[in-house]
């Protein structure tokens, strides 16, 4: 893939945003050793609707405080899950 020129490349490169996705969702999902399918979907969906709602927290933030968004969050993902903790009770 990275012997074919750079167009290849700048599309491979985009996988990697994807699998840090992936490994920031993991971040808020609940652990659990169940093997109930439904269970450990419902928590997949949760942990992605949080990370949602931290994306969308970190971005107004930014833009308020900055004018603009960069890729890097000002509101930090270890942040968002302790206030999270503390006014829910959950995590």
């Amino acid at each position: 893939m990275t012997n074919r020129g750079s167009g290849h490349l700048t599309e491979y490169g985009y996988r990697w945003e994807i699998e840090s996705g992936y490994k920031s969702i993991k971040r808020f999902m609940a652990a659990t050793t169940s093997k109930n399918f439904g269970l450990r979907f419902f928590y997949f969906a949760f942990a992605c609707l949080l990370y949602s709602i931290w994306r969308s927290v970190d971005l107004l933030v930014q833009v308020a405080l900055t004018g603009k968004y960069e890729h890097s969050p000002m509101v930090t993902a270890d942040h968002t899950l302790t206030l999270l903790k503390k006014e829910t009770g959950i995590g």
